[in-house]
């Protein structure tokens, strides 16, 4: 028996703290037969530090919230605008590891952008997707490129969840009162600011379309085991 591709569910506009404990429990509970799902959320502002985050990446959070979060990854910032997908995979059905889930989670990233004709691209080392940014910052690996999605990952019993984040058309001051995902003076920008006019939804519903063509229907763990020599 094959269990279908991921199931989308949008959860509209939630809080991060309840929406975290929700994958935890999902993932706690599922077993071999258990579809995939695609969480598509949008989170009032909150700052979030990954598994090595460190503190001193908080430049000046005030108000904003700040989560200290199991994913992978160091600080970012989520916000209205920005259109979150959790990716709750099962990697061992699958028979994928990590930087292959990252790859697809990236590569649908980049399709999507392709669709409003931005040309995205990877940085080695530096998992999320960039864009050409003529405005003079940075240097090294970062020259000339600004960060629109960043990725973040956590693996329990062999699945995955947290996801990866869009900038859509969101306020992205937040962004100056941190380093981004660790790195002093990255420049954060959106679909808006590159002159893309879009809606949430719209962006939404490509980025989870390319989603869901890389973890199409898969054979379940029994069968694959009963099928075995």
């Amino acid at each position: 028996m094959n269990v279908p591709g991921p199931v989308v569910r949008e959860l509209g506009r939630a809080e991060y703290v309840p929406t975290w404990a929700a994958m935890r429990e999902f993932t706690a509970r599922r077993d071999a037969r258990t579809a995939d799902e695609l969480w598509v959320v949008e989170h009032p502002p909150v700052f979030t530090l990954g598994l090595a985050g460190r503190r001193e990446h908080l430049l000046a959070p005030g108000a904003i919230a700040v989560v200290a979060s199991d994913r992978g990854g160091q600080v970012t910032y989520h916000g209205p605008g920005q259109v979150i997908v959790y990716t709750l995979i099962d990697l061992r059905r699958r028979g994928i590891f990590v930087k292959e889930l990252v790859y697809r989670i990236e590569q649908a990233v980049l399709q999507t952008l392709a669709s409003y004709a931005v040309q995205g691209r990877r940085v080695p080392g530096a998992p999320g997707i960039y864009v050409p940014w003529a405005e003079p910052h940075g240097a090294g690996q970062f020259a000339g490129l600004a960060k629109v999605a960043a990725l973040g990952i956590k693996l329990t019993r062999g699945c995955s969840y947290h996801g990866v984040a869009l900038n859509v058309a969101m306020d992205l001051e937040p962004f100056s009162r941190i380093n981004p995902c660790g790195y002093e003076g990255l420049v954060t920008v959106d679909l808006a600011k590159l002159g893309i006019r879009t809606s949430w939804r719209d962006a939404s519903g490509r980025l989870c379309e390319r989603l869901a063509a890389h973890f199409p229907a898969v054979a379940a763990q029994a069968d694959l085991a009963s099928a075995a020599p």
